[in-house]
């Protein structure tokens, strides 16, 4: 997992593992969890295992590229047979890019128009059975749980104390009956037109599947054919369901062929911004500190919860980059990778990239407001009411703006700005025209 991952998806990733480990048991078998780093381990156990063949899954980042190029490398030099295969994809990322002459499609239309050339994704495999496993021998001791359990949070130096709500346990299990929820709704499946969900909603108006592909507890190949299904009718891409797997694949190709993706210098593709260092603008975002209630009240959520609609992640970055702040898309791009349960590498990135408008998307003049976004899904402010308690009780006409409410309207509330919840750290108006002119 990332180095920068916290304790949520830490968390995450361990129910992950135990749920795998859950699922092995009943076929006879076991998950190992080997500690170290790969180049140096996995040599070791070729040789205490007698080890013929390392399969594993095609990882399409390039610090992912070069340490699976070092194992088989290492693996050949022990005898031991190499098979990857690709399944964190739709499609092998390689492949559309050799179609498209070595270079990443920059644009949606460019990547649907190679990707129909090689037709619809695989099918999935088949779930995983006993029979499967038959002739297979697990070297399995009596001390297995100290040698090769899953690891505890402290063991990952997490502390267990900084974890919210476990809202979106991780695994398969979770997974596929959360997927077999969702299908059942199937007006809701096909209708779905992601510019038209609420970021404001109190339970997710999305699916929250994407910590689940993110982390290989879902097939996205499981999931595409399961739409396809129930499809009848159905909206299309690029705001259907299948149109944000399609989203998905956009940026892991973007990832996979375009030089220091996840950096502004030495970016091919990226807007070149004269952006200001601000410690103190950044981590007032980060602690959900601006001042603006809308932006403080999705920063708590996600701090807490590991996961916001992708609306509130327009919002936000927004905020962060070209609208109000001015703080590097760079530095969001860490904050996201260590609080989002699904910072995928190349979608982090790709997000950043758009909404700071450094590549994809360049219609720089159209800024979020921090004010006015949340209230048109969300008029009496009760998303924010949620997640800001400290301005529960502001009426309605203020709960977006409490610094504009009167003092006695301020005392009524319990809540006083500037005191138990921050003055607005700069003036949108001002600082979005500002922002404007040097984007221009």
């Amino acid at each position: 997992s990332s180095g920068r991952a916290g304790a949520n998806a830490q968390r995450f990733l361990l129910d992950a593992l135990r749920d795998l480990d859950g699922s092995l048991r009943e076929m006879g078998s076991r998950l190992f969890v080997v500690r170290g780093c790969p180049e140096e381990v996995l040599p070791h156990l070729f040789h205490a295992w007698g080890t013929t063949r390392l399969t594993f899954e095609v990882d399409s980042e390039p610090l992912a590229r070069r340490r699976d190029a070092a194992v088989a490398e290492l693996a050949a030099r022990h005898g031991v047979e190499v098979i990857r295969e690709v399944s964190h994809t739709l499609y092998d990322t390689e492949r559309v890019l050799a179609l498209n002459d070595g270079k990443a499609p920059l644009t949606y239309n460019r990547l649907q128009s190679l990707l129909a050339s090689l037709g619809p994704p695989e099918k999935p495999a088949p779930a995983l059975t006993w029979e499967h496993l038959q002739g297979c021998h697990t070297p399995c001791q009596v001390s297995h749980d100290a040698d090769y359990g899953v690891p505890t949070l402290e063991e990952l130096c997490q502390d267990p104390a900084e974890v919210g709500p476990r809202l979106y346990p991780g695994g398969e299990t979770a997974a596929l009956a959360r997927l077999d929820t969702l299908m059942e709704r199937t007006a809701w499946v096909c209708g779905f037109k992601k510019p038209e969900t609420e970021p404001t909603s109190l339970s997710p108006s999305t699916t929250v599947l994407s910590p689940y592909l993110r982390f290989g507890c879902l097939s996205v190949r499981t999931f595409w054919w399961r739409l396809d299904e129930v499809y009848r009718g159905h909206s299309q891409p690029p705001v259907s369901l299948h149109g944000q797997l399609l989203w998905r694949e956009f940026f892991y190709t973007a990832g996979a062929g375009i030089p220091n993706f996840d950096r502004m210098v030495g970016n091919p593709v990226c807007l070149q911004v004269d952006w200001d260092d601000n410690p103190q603008h950044l981590r007032a975002w980060r602690e959900g500190r601006t001042g603006y209630p809308f932006i403080d009240a999705i920063m708590t959520q996600l701090r807490a919860e590991g996961w916001i609609h992708h609306l509130a992640r327009h919002a936000v970055a927004c905020f962060l980059t070209r609208g109000d702040l001015w703080v590097s898309w760079e530095e969001g791009l860490k904050v996201f990778e260590e609080l989002l349960l699904d910072a995928d590498w190349s979608l982090n990135a790709g997000n950043w990239l758009w909404l700071s408008g450094s590549a994809f998307f360049h219609r720089y003049f159209h800024v979020y407001s921090p004010v006015a976004f949340g209230k048109k899904t969300d008029r009496d402010g009760a998303y924010i009411r949620k997640y800001l308690p400290v301005l529960k009780d502001f009426p309605a006409e203020y709960i977006y703006e409490p610094w504009k409410a009167p003092r006695a309207v301020q005392e009524r509330a319990g809540c006083l700005v500037g005191t138990h919840y921050p003055q607005p750290i700069v003036e949108h108006r001002a600082a979005s025209e500002r922002n404007l002119g040097r984007m221009k």
